[in-house]
């Protein structure tokens, strides 16, 4: 090569193509709805982290009446253990391209929510029927602050899963709904094992916070 061509030369072009050479793998990529539900998700989990701690550190400022415990929870529970199921059938249907199936577990899927979340209007009407109830007890307003956020959450995801419902049913190929079904699928099951932290908070008798807030050495 001439001295003329050596002053020409781009020597960064030619060390990205050796790089680009020694890149085998393949791109990570992650579509804009699945990076926003992730976000979305982690800003709530910073949510409910910091309402639980809230709620432990309440329990230290007085005398701490645990919130009676409503029975009804337990089989509110297994009704969102059905919905996130449905919505898993659904998304395994997705996947295989079964448009019966994904139509019927998303049907099911929102069937056991909207049961659920009349289940828990229906604990707060059992909490509010028992003696002594007192709206003035920290463990009480905690109790409802806490499981109606959750259900907020809940209702704007069965917004989600109607539109994919929707789709499904005018007939759209499993292809262009299986994004949809996959992110309700994910938040479904984020607000299962949201629940299920929130429901062993509620049922716990206080002594597992006790132990979390000693670890953390916030008691």
């Amino acid at each position: 090569m001439s001295i003329f061509h050596q002053l020409l030369a781009k020597p960064w072009v030619t060390a990205q193509a050796r790089i680009d050479d020694f890149h085998v793998g393949g791109t990570f990529f992650l579509s804009p709805a699945k990076l926003g539900l992730r976000v979305f998700l982690a800003v709530v989990t910073v949510l409910f982290t910091l309402l639980i701690f809230a709620y432990g550190m309440r329990m230290e400022l007085e005398v701490w009446r645990p919130t009676p415990q409503v029975s009804l929870l337990w089989l509110n529970t297994v009704l969102l253990v059905l919905s996130s199921s449905a919505m898993q059938w659904a998304l395994f249907s997705a996947r295989r391209h079964e448009i019966d199936g994904v139509w019927i577990g998303l049907l099911a899927g929102g069937f056991f929510a909207i049961a659920f979340l009349g289940g828990q209007i229906m604990a707060w009407r059992q909490l509010d029927s028992l003696v002594g109830f007192n709206i003035t007890n920290p463990a009480i307003g905690f109790f409802f602050l806490i499981t109606a956020l959750h259900g907020l959450h809940l209702l704007g995801g069965l917004v989600a899963l109607g539109r994919a419902t929707t789709k499904v049913w005018r007939g759209f190929d499993v292809a262009p709904v299986r994004l949809s079904v996959e992110l309700c699928t994910t938040y479904w099951h984020y607000l299962l094992l949201v629940w299920l932290v929130l429901f062993g908070l509620l049922f716990s008798g206080n002594d597992s916070l006790g132990i979390l807030l000693s670890i953390c050495g916030l008691r």
